[in-house]
């Protein structure tokens, strides 16, 4: 066989990659840049979903805090109408106390001028009965003698 030179092997190596290695590892360079392109495109898909979670988590946390000072507000108003309604129940039942006890007093009154002019009747009842004993008394002692 006839031997090669160093120089005329570092040629046939160089056309031999021109011809056979470097179109190949072209189309490997071409097949990773689409695959990087790909990536690309998928990273970007990525950032706008993930930009749209952001979005969406604010959308919900800003329409929580809407909500809850709404709730918050409500439940004042109603805390508010129970501190009026809380008062107005103790005016009432003052008045109905006092009403309560001005006619106490007037039963009181009433019961004790009955009671008194009921003495006074009784006690007229009696002194009559005691004058008509003795008259009966006399009578009797009239009518045996």
């Amino acid at each position: 066989m006839a031997e090669i030179t160093k120089k005329e092997f570092l040629e046939l190596l160089q056309e031999f990659s021109e011809k056979t290695l470097d179109p190949k590892f072209k189309k490997i360079d071409d097949r990773f840049e689409k695959i990087d392109s790909r990536f690309e495109k998928i990273d970007e898909r990525f950032d706008k979903v993930d930009s749209k979670f952001v979005e969406f988590k604010e959308d919900i946390i800003h329409q929580f805090h809407v909500i809850s000072e709404d709730v918050i507000s409500k439940i004042q108003l109603v805390a508010e109408g129970v501190a009026t309604l809380n008062e107005k129940f103790d005016r009432r039942i003052d008045d109905l106390e006092e009403k309560n006890e001005e006619h106490h007093k007037d039963i009181l009154a009433a019961v004790k001028f009955s009671y008194a002019e009921l003495d006074r009747r009784i006690t007229t009842l009696e002194a009559e009965m005691e004058d008509l004993k003795r008259r009966m008394d006399k009578i009797e002692r009239r009518s045996v003698s």
